[in-house]
């Protein structure tokens, strides 16, 4: 079955080297967090890659990753595809003065015509882990329609200062009911707190990592219509369309279900600038335990 890794990668900026965060080398052989992403649903059973990225840095993202990405891709019978982002694909017109992106719904449906067979949506600079991804596309290939993987909050900590997390309310059954964005989230002596509030570590938290099929891009779509209709005039050089937020809007209404899936993989991220080192250890010691070799996808062929 033909299984799709949707990576949104549009917030590269356009200046390639030092600073981009996206782009800060996590081992010694200069393997970057996306790289490992790729690996993990290559090796989990999806088998097309779209990047979502701006038109302007193509030439740079071909020439940093893509390129490379596709012989690897090319070599595992995998397909690659780039999507573009752009401020104006709307419906409507552009608010004078905007220049902040429309968001991650925005990104998900530039990729609309090439997206043909279920999917998984994650960020680029974001590692997941193994679980998340077999979970998904084990629930896809099943004939499950939505999905999320829920990562355990106390996996998804900084130590370094406070991250903003979607605590996820699921019912008996592990369907979302309500994803609870929270801010400000910081690591203490006895777990974790939120603006002094105490929070359960063990609650699972949404990470940006969806499982969705070509069907919901319709609702998506007609979403983003009334997005520019109420938000838009609202807010019309801050407003965002972001899957989270339509997800849980669809989910109060009772217009979709949404299956949680639980990974007790840790999250990585590089939220801070001290992160990095911490992010570099973490992937020196899964190299050791040998959850990764050295030549990265030398495992795939």
């Amino acid at each position: 079955m033909q299984t799709t890794l949707l990576i949104m990668a549009a917030g590269i900026g356009s200046r390639f080297g030092g600073g981009i965060k996206q782009l800060e080398p996590v081992d010694s052989n200069n393997h970057i967090i996306m790289d490992y992403s790729i690996h993990d649903a290559i090796e989990a059973g999806f088998n097309h890659v779209i990047f979502i990225i701006r038109k302007d840095i193509e030439n740079e993202f071909k020439e940093v990753i893509g390129n490379r990405i596709s012989t690897i891709c090319k070599e595992n019978d995998v397909t690659v595809d780039y999507a573009f982002q752009d401020i104006n694909d709307i419906p409507g017109e552009l608010p004078e003065g905007r220049t902040k992106p429309w968001g991650t719904g925005q990104a998900v449906l530039a990729a609309k015509s090439l997206l043909t067979t279920p999917f998984i949506v994650i960020n680029a600079d974001d590692y997941y882990g193994k679980a998340g991804f077999k979970a998904v596309h084990e629930y896809l290939v099943n004939g499950g329609e939505s999905c999320m993987a829920g990562f355990v909050l106390k996996n998804t900590l900084s130590d370094n200062g406070g991250v903003t997390r979607g605590i996820c309310k699921m019912d008996e059954h592990n369907n979302l009911t309500e994803v609870v964005e929270t801010k400000n989230i910081i690591k203490t002596d006895k777990g974790a707190e939120s603006d002094g509030i105490k929070l359960d570590v063990e609650s699972l938290v949404s990470m940006n990592m969806w499982g969705l099929t070509p069907d919901f891009l319709e609702t998506l779509d007609n979403g983003f219509v009334d997005f520019f209709k109420k938000d838009v005039v609202e807010n019309p050089l801050k407003a965002e369309y972001l899957i989270p937020t339509y997800i849980g809007e669809l989910l109060a209404e009772d217009k979709i279900a949404v299956k949680v899936l639980r990974t007790n993989d840790s999250w990585y991220g590089m939220t801070y600038k001290e992160d990095v080192e911490a992010v570099k250890k973490s992937f020196k010691e899964m190299l050791e335990k040998g959850i990764y070799k050295e030549e990265l996808f030398c495992d795939l062929c």
